[in-house]
């Protein structure tokens, strides 16, 4: 029996996402052979499945009447076929209980077959009393707490919440053409205080959107990247391409006027847009990365010109990669000769786009 094919790459998609993949890098390639209404179809089960995982699991559970340990396909099946009947009213439910069975079977596990079929009958739009709000807002609670803590319970459900939404789409309008990128993104250069003819380092480039509005304030711009295959998306851009580790003491004789260290980090600003990231993150992680940041922020203040601004900035929420990144470094805000001279922060659910956090340090 056929499946529909947006279905069939939606579970190969999830599959992988358990592997380790992200679900916007696999869906950009998985559907580009897909017609536009397929490959829409696609990316809302998979996005969708995503954020309310916690949520699905707990039906799972609910209907089948105890906890069970589900192979993997299986579990994945049922979330596809949960999610769509209780959140897209345009798919009709027995379309959904029948591709999932069917998926089941085409990952050769017919055994599970006849349970996922009676399990997916019982979906159904009803209101349900979720036993925890880690549930209701299907978000680990360890996030949650800290959220809580550092913003306060409001804001917390606030960042939950928005999580869950299809982030909305923005476009910057350039002389180069019309660019799609976050408006959260985008309030970032601006940061710089750009003007022609000054040395602009941007130590994380990939993918290049923050580079592209850099160069449009008529910058002289050195882009650098640790992965080569990233940093190739900005041949368009610019020659003055390099591959290092910013991790490292940096290779330039001459100082930079301007520099931006959009860090690499846990992309807990993100979470509407790649919310794989609320189930991989661990408590633990965050210590690695405050390390690589704190290293590409020493490393790039070591080539600031004198007079020269540094911005550093994530999409993270989380203070250890923000503020506690900045505090180390030895920079108060206030009025020693190099200091923090603004900072930004953005919160999903509170403020439009993604969450970011900045920090403009001027060298003496």
């Amino acid at each position: 029996m056929s499946i529909a094919t947006a279905r069939v790459v939606a579970f190969d998609i999830l599959l992988k996402v358990e592997s380790g993949g992200y679900a916007s890098d696999l869906l950009l390639t998985h559907s580009a052979s897909l017609d536009a209404r397929d490959a829409g179809l696609a990316a809302e089960i998979v996005f969708g499945v995503l954020r309310y995982r916690a949520q699905l699991d707990f039906l799972i559970q609910h209907h089948s009447g105890r906890a069970r340990k589900l192979d993997l396909a299986v579990r994945i099946a049922l979330r596809m076929g949960f999610y769509q009947v209780r959140y897209l009213e345009r798919v009709p439910p027995h379309a959904a209980v029948k591709d999932s069975v069917e998926l089941v079977k085409r990952a050769h596990k017919t055994s599970a077959a006849g349970f996922v079929n009676a399990l997916l009958r019982q979906a159904n739009r009803d209101p349900v009393a979720w036993p925890a709000r880690e549930i209701e807002l299907s978000c680990p609670e360890w996030l949650l707490s800290r959220w809580e803590a550092a913003f306060g319970a409001e804001t917390a459900v606030g960042i939950a919440q928005a999580a869950l939404r299809e982030p909305e789409k923005y476009l910057r309008s350039s002389p180069a053409g019309d660019r799609m990128q976050d408006i959260g993104s985008q309030s970032i250069v601006p940061l710089l205080a750009l003007a022609p003819g000054q040395r602009f380092l941007d130590l994380c480039a990939a993918p290049g959107n923050k580079t592209a509005q850099a160069l449009e304030a008529g910058v002289h711009v050195i882009a650098a990247d640790l992965h080569f295959h990233r940093l190739v998306q900005l041949k368009p851009l610019t020659a003055n391409l390099l591959v290092l580790d910013g991790t490292r003491p940096l290779p330039f004789a001459r100082p930079f006027d301007r520099i931006l260290v959009d860090a690499p980090c846990s992309g807990t600003g993100t979470l509407g847009r790649n919310p794989e990231i609320k189930w991989r993150l661990k408590p633990e992680d965050l210590d690695d990365l405050r390390a690589r940041q704190s290293a590409l922020l020493a490393n790039a203040l070591a080539v600031l010109a004198p007079g020269g601004l540094l911005v550093y900035a994530t999409c993270s929420l989380e203070p250890e990669e923000n503020e506690g990144v900045v505090g180390q470094a030895g920079y108060p805000l206030g009025p020693p000769a190099n200091r923090v001279v603004d900072t930004m922060r953005r919160i999903p659910g509170r403020d439009p786009g993604d969450g970011f956090y900045a920090c403009v340090i001027k060298s003496a």
